[in-house]
């Protein structure tokens, strides 16, 4: 029987793909850098979704209100403050977590559905407002003129401007997404969210508080959609109200349904998945949503756990399979 890869040898099979994508950036020209960059980024929004849905057991679509907060909280700082990487990046995550506090607060007692349903309002609210200030946000026009700054090192200062460099910061905050969730996900505060996904109401029984999970949950996930809403502001030079839509919500939900929900690489990979199909499907037709949702269903039907959820199903089964084989 294969033995388990134990946390030792996990942890350097993730160091070195890390290094691996890491040499990327000195290999490849500029367009994959690109590409890259935005599947990162969209890949941790998703991330940031899969601590409700995965771990939680709520599906939100509000998600894109903290996106797009975090977006516009770091192009007011970069255009009304002080030129700093750091405090934009900062500036997005509390803005986003801040935001969901109220808004969680509101949301995490309703039940599955009611809960969907809220978060989908708030979530609408969330947009209209920000389309009609127009004196802050830009109406429809969205925030330009900021300059993006070089992220400061302490021993030099990096352009971001260089797709290489972009890419660099993009995946560095990807693997520190994954790395403090990998952390949250096995504490106990993680466990006793993961109870109350599969049974809420005997882990209130016992003495858990259930809302109180929840919410921290919440605020947890806007805060890492705040963060993606920063990256993507800065990667396209702009803080847009479509990022605050709630059909944009719909993309860390398809990612996160297609790469395997409640794991780390799932919603990366639906990610790259996702991103894929959208390029393919709208060079050859204008309807590209329609043609993209035929081709998800089957693809959603074939792997129910998603792409990773069912791969690792499949090679359990198989271990299980050649341990029963080998006891003979």
């Amino acid at each position: 029987m294969p033995a388990r890869l134990g946390p030792r040898s996990s942890g350097a099979a993730a160091a070195a793909a890390l290094a691996a994508l890491a040499a990327l950036a000195f290999l490849l020209p500029s367009y994959p850098l690109v590409v890259l960059t935005e599947i990162l980024i969209l890949g941790t929004f998703a991330l940031g979704f899969n601590v409700l849905f995965g771990y939680a057991g709520l599906l939100s679509f509000g998600q894109a209100a903290f996106f797009g907060t975090g977006a516009y909280a770091a192009g007011l700082v970069l255009l009304h403050g002080p030129r700093s990487l750091w405090l934009a990046l900062l500036a997005a995550v509390a803005a986003a977590a801040l935001l969901a506090l109220p808004l969680g607060a509101l949301a995490v007692r309703r039940d599955e559905i009611f809960f969907s349903i809220l978060t989908l309002g708030l979530g609408m609210m969330i947009h209209s407002a920000a389309f009609g200030w127009r004196e802050v946000t830009g109406g429809s026009d969205g925030l330009t003129g900021f300059t993006v700054p070089k992220l400061d090192l302490l021993v030099t200062a990096v352009p971001l401007v260089r797709p290489r460099n972009m890419y660099l910061l993009a995946l560095a905050a990807t693997a520190l997404v994954t790395l403090v969730l990998r952390l949250v996900v096995r504490s106990p505060f993680g466990l006793l969210l993961q109870a109350s996904r599969e049974n809420r109401q005997r882990l209130a029984f016992a003495g858990g508080n259930v809302p109180r999970l929840r919410l921290a949950a919440f605020v947890l996930s806007a805060a890492v959609c705040g963060l993606a809403g920063a990256l993507f502001a800065l990667f396209n030079r702009i803080a847009a109200p479509d990022m605050l839509h709630w059909s944009f919500s719909a993309r860390p939900v398809l990612m996160t349904i297609l790469g395997g929900a409640g794991t780390f690489l799932g919603p990366i990979v639906g990610a790259a998945a996702f991103f894929g199909l959208e390029q393919l499907v709208t060079r050859w037709t204008q309807d590209w949503m329609i043609v993209l949702g035929a081709l998800l269903v089957p693809i959603v039907i074939l792997f129910p756990r998603g792409l990773v959820g069912t791969a690792a199903a499949r090679l359990a089964a198989r271990r299980a399979r050649a341990a029963g084989e080998g006891g003979r």
